[in-house]
């Protein structure tokens, strides 16, 4: 009985330790603004080059520069990471003549959140964003991959048959954004050279947010929407990670 009731409480204190690191990792995410750089960067992309395994992430890509993980919240949740030190959307090295096509990247990645939830979403109740530089927890450039709201989805789809390359303003959920549907989301038409066009300045796209989803079932055929916001903006939001949905409800949809 004895030994019985020491291995019990052996097998009590690993669990306590588990969940106490789990705590921990929580707690870091929330209270370090590095955390996610130092989970791509010490833990990542030196796991994917020693052993070919991407360690703590989901992806790693060494040649296009670009971690995938799956985000503590929700249960469909991944970020895009830069695997280059990239503060945010206010950083010039998203601009750069080379720069990654993070947000091309992002989209094909969508491919993650239908497998967490068990659907083929179309690709208007999925969606990717990221908050401006005063709307974030962390100071590592990372784009939310996730579903839509699907009130969200609907109030959209007004906007489906836009013309291209224009933008139409647009209340969602209290906030004022402009929406333009593009036909691509590299070159000219990547997000961040389309809002950056009108932001010219660090100090300008700081403030901005971005967000892209389908605009209709199949982004391939119908284009996507670019849904943007600045915080210079009368009743802008600065953040449009309020227009996902990390708890997906859309998936248990019948």
């Amino acid at each position: 009985m004895m030994h019985r009731g020491a291995q019990h409480v052996r097998r009590m204190a690993a669990v306590l330790a588990m969940v106490l690191a789990v705590a921990g990792c929580a707690r870091l995410a929330a209270v370090d603004p590095d955390a996610l750089w130092k989970i791509v960067d010490i833990r990542c992309v030196p796991s994917q080059q020693a052993s070919g395994t991407p360690g703590q992430c989901t992806l790693v890509d060494l040649e296009k520069r670009y971690a995938i993980l799956k985000d503590i919240v929700g249960r469909s949740q991944y970020l895009l990471i830069p695997t280059d030190r990239v503060t945010g959307i206010e950083s010039p090295l998203v601009l750069a003549p080379r720069a990654p096509a993070y947000w091309a990247d992002a989209w094909a990645a969508r491919g993650y959140v239908n497998r967490s939830v068990k659907r083929t979403l179309p690709d208007n109740q999925l969606g990717i964003e990221i908050n401006s530089q005063f709307r974030r927890t962390q100071n590592q450039l990372h784009i939310h991959i996730d579903c839509m709201r699907d009130d969200i989805s609907h109030a959209l789809a007004r906007h489906s048959k836009d013309a291209p390359g224009n933008w139409q303003w647009d209340t969602l959920d209290g906030s004022r954004y402009r929406i333009m549907r593009v036909t691509a989301l590299t070159g000219a038409s990547d997000p961040f050279r389309v809002v950056a066009r009108d932001n010219p300045n660090a100090d300008a796209m700081a403030m901005q947010t971005i967000l892209v989803t389908g605009a209709g079932p199949s982004a391939e055929k119908d284009g996507w929407l670019l849904v943007s916001s600045g915080l210079d903006a009368n009743n802008g939001s600065g953040s449009a990670e309020g227009l996902l949905d990390h708890a997906c409800h859309v998936a248990d949809a019948p």
